[in-house]
């Protein structure tokens, strides 16, 4: 049985991202890509649909009595105290090779110490088993168009050349390397494991460097960051939501999604932030992906593409895995990339007004497709839409997508007024009063002073809190004050973190699904923020306290928060958790500078 998700770090190459264990295990590892099949699937199954442990031997697996980053970088130490010894495993992925690999060296610190190394690979999500065998004293398994290669600095001389137990002293180290290749071309080379930890460190420690933000919550940001560069597929500059699919947001229930692809808001967000804190190569490359992907086409725009930008990603379920904790069903693909959410088009255009305003410069290709966004949107803003949280019930008028339409509109026309695009300004600024317009009128309560989730309703919504931060009024308006107080008191669980909106057990909900979720904890970040703005600072900052208590050992966010087991939810490491502390984090330190000053 899996760990619980928070008992998972992750390591990557920035092309794909491993989960490892507490107890020394990798449990879920796709290759070559984030959106691959997976060669270790015990994560969402069993031990039989792959992993590969290292620990000290024994009957059972026993977790590390410590575990941490080396420093600020994606390097995962973890040590075990036993009866004889103290044994350490160091694991990492080397970034920017054109062969995947993970690497994991083992050393005694003191003592005499027992290892034991089982792996275990299944390709195809834990279905296909492959032919394990040695070419050149090297220990291959392959399975069609796939191959791994085990190599390690003890030799394969063992009749199971993927299952070794060894024994070391204090001082001695031995390497472990699984590189994939495909199966018909020639093997990869063998790594040199002192240059590749080098490179790994000297990589990491160069990239933290660029870092702007100097604040009192540093660790944590840096932290967020690396995560949300952990997600970037390099080749491409898209960024994932997260690197698992299927992690659930409700035990044993079918909320269970494959959050391994380029959503258009979670990665235009995780770019502006990113770039606030001083990564400009990620947005420009970020930026070129953009193009690349919605091809001058806002008419046929796709709220989520593969990583290089492809459009199809069809869902489909795997009946073979028996899901985390029983959670099934177990997807890949997400049918929500067929959806329409307007929303969208805002978090693009605001990424992309962001990127101007800090330094990325002008660019006339962009400029020419928020162009056309702000052309369709004025055929299209007042459509029904799936929104921000992709319902799979009727669509409806979401407030937080016409918003985020007017958050669309609006940035278009300060571009115009900077001169960094063309555009017929005073049609933008009569569509944007339109839209504000209507807003205001049809999705607000008078009798309650909020905001409401849709047109006509009743019930609240967390994405609410975002109408200040984007500036669609002020946060001293009473209809803003009383929008945030009012989610505040009916979405917050009992520990004071927010619901996205309200669900109904056993019963259909609104989102057209069975089952309740944990707080999501970007909405939670969110609170932060709407309370900071409207003046309740020491509030805010108590609040983002407590979020950053519900990090892992390591650091890391998953998507949801389970009040009443006190555990994380959802797919693992998740960029929007991630996105929404780096962004609390600097908002609440400007709002403090400012009242300073």
């Amino acid at each position: 049985m899996a760990g619980r998700i928070e008992d998972y770090a992750l390591i990557g190459d920035l092309q794909t991202g491993a989960l490892v264990s507490r107890d020394g295990t990798v449990d879920w590892l796709c290759l070559p890509r984030f959106d691959s099949g997976a060669v270790f699937s015990a994560l969402l199954g069993t031990e039989a649909h792959g992993f590969w442990r290292i620990g000290p031997a024994g009957p059972l697996p026993v977790p590390a009595d410590r575990r941490a980053y080396r420093g600020e970088s994606l390097i995962l130490e973890s040590e075990w105290d036993t009866p004889t010894g103290t044994l350490r495993v160091t694991d990492f992925m080397p970034p920017h090779v054109s062969t995947p690999r993970l690497i994991r060296l083992v050393e005694v610190v003191h003592g005499v110490v027992p290892v034991a190394s089982t792996l275990l690979p299944r390709f195809g999500y834990g279905r296909v088993i492959p032919w394990v065998h040695k070419v050149d004293g090297r220990a291959v398994s392959e399975a069609g168009p796939d191959s791994v290669w085990l190599d390690s600095s003890l030799g394969t001389n063992a009749a199971d050349p993927n299952c070794t137990e060894f024994t070391l002293t204090a001082g001695e180290c031995v390497g472990f390397t699984l590189s994939w290749q495909p199966s018909h071309i020639t093997p990869p080379p063998p790594a040199d494991y002192g240059e590749a930890l080098e490179a790994t460190e000297r990589f990491w420690s160069g990239w933290v460097s660029q870092c702007t933000y100097n604040g009192p919550y540093r660790d944590a940001v840096v932290r967020s960051l690396i995560t949300l560069k952990a997600l970037t597929f390099a080749p491409t500059g898209g960024i994932v939501a997260a690197p698992t699919t299927s992690l659930p947001e409700d035990i044993g229930g079918v909320r269970n999604w494959d959050y391994r692809f380029v959503w258009l808001r979670d990665a235009a967000i995780a770019m502006s932030s990113l770039l606030r804190t001083g990564y400009r190569e990620e947005a420009r490359a970020w930026r070129r992906w953009l193009l690349r992907a919605v091809a001058g086409d806002p008419e046929n725009l796709q709220i989520m593409y593969g990583l290089a930008g492809e459009r199809d990603v069809p869902e489909s379920e795997l009946g073979w895995l028996p899901g985390y904790e029983k959670s099934t069903p177990v997807r890949i693909g997400n049918a929500a990339s067929t959806q329409f959410q307007l929303d969208v088009y805002g978090e693009v255009t605001e990424a992309l007004h962001l990127a101007s305003t800090l330094g990325l410069g002008p660019d006339r290709a962009s400029g020419r497709l928020l162009t056309k966004f702000v052309r369709y949107l004025k055929d299209h803003w007042f459509e029904p839409d799936e929104g921000i949280w992709e319902v799979r019930g009727p669509r409806r008028h979401f407030v937080h997508s016409k918003v985020m339409a007017w958050v669309a509109v609006d940035r278009a026309v300060k571009l115009v007024e900077a001169g960094d695009v063309d555009g017929p300004v005073q049609e933008w600024r009569g569509l944007r009063d339109t839209i504000h317009r209507d807003v205001c009128e049809q999705g607000y309560d008078h009798e309650r002073n909020t905001f409401t989730q849709s047109y006509g309703s009743r019930e609240l919504d967390a994405s609410l809190l975002l109408i200040p931060r984007f500036g669609f009024l002020p946060p001293d308006d009473k209809r803003v004050i009383g929008t945030i107080e009012a989610v505040q008191r009916e979405l917050s669980t009992k520990d004071g973190f927010v619901l996205r909106y309200p669900t109904a057990g056993e019963n259909t909900g609104l989102d057209g699904l069975k089952g309740d979720e944990g707080a999501f904890l970007a909405c939670s970040f969110w609170l932060v923020d709407a309370l900071t703005l409207i003046g309740r600072r020491e509030e805010g900052r108590g609040l983002f306290e407590r979020l950053l208590e519900l990090s892992n050992d390591v650091g890391l966010l998953a998507e949801e928060w389970d009040s009443a087991e006190g555990r994380q939810l959802g797919n693992f490491p998740q960029a929007f958790s991630h996105v929404a502390l780096a962004d609390s984090a600097g908002i609440l330190d400007s709002v403090e500078t400012a009242r300073r000053a």
